[in-house]
């Protein structure tokens, strides 16, 4: 007696909402390269075309992820906000020296801005005005956390008497300085992430260059 050949049946494909990989992918890599898009091309700049072209889809295709290009601005910049909350925060759990925890602040700052990969935290400064007022509402609380974090930890430094002429608008100057690299830094050109993080601190405190052994 012969074995009957089976014919495996293909399931029916799923019409309606698209599917890229498994568990949201498709949402987060819209995410992802709407995040690229704009930090390189500017948010006005964009489309939604270039938005579909990015991500592989068709160009209605993401409305079942994102009602609007609104919402997809104010989804990269909360993620990403969330995401550097949660690396501070661990941050500053940790038993730390003030002027440890600053530099490590530092470093992790500029990491989130510089990372080739990590275009959030870029879209969020220059995308800010582009927000709606609900959105920036909303985002602004995670913003007022995670600049809580900074504030405290330059209180402390301060208190240790390690930052020798600090002023009211420290938090702002530093972060004036931290955030303008995005326009300058260029990987491989002198410094990594982590000696520019040391150099910025030697700024920051005013501290003179450690002097080379002869």
């Amino acid at each position: 007696m012969h074995d009957a050949a089976v014919h495996a049946v293909p399931p029916p494909k799923k019409r309606g909402r698209p599917q890229k990989g498994e568990g949201g992918g498709l949402r987060a890599e819209l995410i992802e390269k709407s995040a690229e898009l704009f930090r390189t091309k500017g948010y006005d700049n964009t489309t939604v075309r270039d938005i579909a072209a990015a991500t592989g889809i068709q160009a209605g295709s993401w409305f079942y992820h994102f009602k609007t290009k609104q919402d997809i601005l104010a989804a990269i910049m909360e993620q990403g906000l969330r995401h550097a909350l949660a690396e501070i925060e661990e941050i500053a759990a940790q038993p730390l020296a003030p002027s440890a925890l600053l530099q490590r602040l530092v470093e992790q700052h500029l990491q989130a801005l510089l990372a080739p990969d990590r275009h959030f935290i870029a879209v969020l400064l220059y995308e800010w005005r582009s927000l709606d007022e609900a959105s920036r509402a909303r985002i602004g609380a995670l913003k007022d956390r995670y600049e809580a974090i900074w504030d405290n930890a330059i209180a402390a430094l301060h208190h240790s008497g390690d930052w020798s002429m600090p002023s009211q608008f420290d938090r702002l100057l530093v972060f004036g300085a931290l955030n303008w690299t995005v326009q300058w830094y260029k990987p491989g050109n002198g410094a990594d992430v982590q000696q520019l993080a040391q150099q910025a601190m030697r700024f920051i405190l005013r501290t003179p260059a450690a002097v080379e052994a002869q």
